[in-house]
């Protein structure tokens, strides 16, 4: 009987850290959240934390095909920060000064 030894790689997913991450997700949920209200799907209130407007942000942005959706077991507070980042960085036009 033989035995064969298989390499199992690892899927590891590896951000990559966008110069002005922390900008571009302020941008990002401000412009979520109007996109949430305009379309009528929810109305935020004041004591609503940024952590759970960028998460149900992120789930509308998910059901609304307007970014891909992450592998449920990644799904936390910094990876939805970073996507939201990206997804805005997306929307900005060419030489704005959060792009560069």
């Amino acid at each position: 009987m033989r035995l064969e030894c298989t390499k199992v790689k690892a899927r590891v997913t590896v951000m990559k850290k966008l110069k002005h991450e922390a900008e571009l997700f302020k941008a990002a949920l401000a412009a979520g959240i109007a996109y949430a209200e305009k379309r009528g799907a929810v109305v935020f209130e004041p004591t609503d934390s940024a952590s759970d407007k960028a998460l149900y942000v992120y789930r509308l942005l998910v059901h609304d095909k307007k970014i891909q959706p992450m592998p449920e077991e990644q799904v936390a507070e910094k990876t939805i920060r970073h996507r939201l980042a990206t997804w805005h960085a997306h929307q900005l036009p060419k030489g704005d000064p959060l792009l560069e």
